[in-house]
């Protein structure tokens, strides 16, 4: 069997073993914890069933790296709220629930497959495109870390209740924090691309399409984009906010003509 494969069956069976908990408490404290510690167990299993080497090993902490760091913000941030809105109606609904961490590990297997046919070679090598790779990765890393920390902080305070961050790098884009996570998928792509070779070159690719495409046109940005209209819509200064800042892209702020 493909160790490409066998990957998607080891990541669909993890879905299910933490959905079988979650559902019988009907909790959402698992949902994004597995999310995070899906990738890292997949990654630290795809290294140590094929030849390593050192550049795998790079390779292999990038994914932990990001992984420890969103599991343990998501984690804090449900520890808080206590349950996720995204799962009212779903967590009481078996098969509804069941179709979300099956989803959710299609979408792990998807988003990961750079990494997966990087790890599988026999031979790999780090030259000017894994630098490359590594500090778009750094970017990518850097920013949605920073971006979650200060909309953590900005909900955290009493006297915003009610508001919309508008402030740091949330001044520049509306998504800081999925523009850093494409960046980061980015980066490990461009990491594997110097050793995969012919077709897995295209397969590769997936991997930071799939995430962009997830974020910026189902699950990400226009969820919360439709909140925000709904929450806010009517009010002159978040349609100003809207016009003047970048969905996603950290970019200098248009200037509106009046």
């Amino acid at each position: 069997m493909s160790f490409v494969l066998l990957s998607l069956i080891l990541i669909i069976f993890l879905q299910i073993l933490l959905f079988i908990p979650a559902f019988i408490f009907k909790t959402d404290k698992l949902t994004d914890l597995s999310y995070a510690l899906s990738f890292i167990i997949i990654a630290i299993f795809s290294l140590l069933l094929n030849p390593v080497f050192w550049p795998k090993l790079i390779l292999l902490l990038m994914i932990v790296i990001w992984g420890l760091r969103l599991g343990t913000f998501l984690f804090i941030r449900i520890q808080k709220r206590k349950k996720d809105k995204r799962f009212d109606g779903l967590r009481e609904n078996f098969f509804k629930f069941l179709s979300f961490w099956l989803l959710q590990g299609i979408s792990i297997w998807a988003i990961m497959l750079s990494s997966l046919l990087y790890f599988e070679l026999n031979q790999v090598s780090f030259n000017f495109y894994s630098i490359i790779g590594i500090f778009i990765w750094i970017s990518g890393l850097t920013i949605e870390t920073i971006a979650d920390l200060q909309k953590y902080k900005f909900g955290q305070n009493a006297k915003n209740q009610g508001k919309w961050i508008t402030t740091e790098l949330w001044r520049y884009s509306r998504h800081p924090n999925y523009f850093g996570e494409i960046l980061h998928w980015l980066g490990i792509y461009i990491f594997t691309l110097s050793s995969l070779s012919g077709l897995n070159i295209y397969l590769a690719l997936i991997s930071p399409l799939f995430i962009s495409i997830l974020l910026l046109f189902i699950s990400g940005i226009p969820k919360l984009e439709k909140y925000a209209d709904n929450k806010w819509g009517k009010d002159l200064k978040y349609q100003k906010y809207k016009k003047e800042t970048s969905v996603l892209i950290t970019l200098p702020r248009k200037k509106l003509t009046t």
